[in-house]
C-alpha cells in the first residue's frame, strides 16, 4: 500500500507507517500503535487510534480475559513501559 506523504514526512518506522497508511483508507478502522510519534501522527491525520494497553481494557470490557491486572503485568515485565500514574488509571478504568 502506497504511503501518503503526509504520514511518510513523520520519518516512522515502515510498521508505524504502513498500519497508519492502511488505516487511513479504510474508514472506521483503528491503528493499533504504541510509538508516540506514530500516535501524534495519527492524530494528526485525524486517523482512530488505540494502544496496546487500550486494547487490554477493550478485550476486558468484552470478556475476552477475566482481568487486566496479570496482562498489564506482563507487559510491563516484557518491556512495555507504563508510567506508575498510567498504569493505576488503567486499572481504574478495568474496574480493578
Amino acid at each position: 500500500m502506497p504511503i501518503s506523504e503526509a504520514i511518510r514526512r513523520w520519518d516512522l518506522g515502515q510498521g508505524e507507517s504502513s498500519v497508519l497508511a492502511w488505516a487511513k483508507v479504510h474508514s472506521g478502522a483503528l491503528a493499533l500503535l504504541d510509538d508516540m510519534e506514530a500516535r501524534r501522527c495519527a492524530e494528526s491525520q485525524g486517523i482512530p487510534l488505540l494502544g496496546t494497553a487500550g486494547l487490554v481494557l477493550l478485550a476486558k470490557r468484552r470478556g475476552f480475559i477475566a482481568a487486566a491486572l496479570p496482562v498489564l503485568r506482563e507487559l510491563v515485565t516484557g518491556g512495555m513501559y507504563l508510567s506508575e500514574p498510567i498504569f493505576t488509571e488503567l486499572l481504574r478504568r478495568a474496574g480493578e
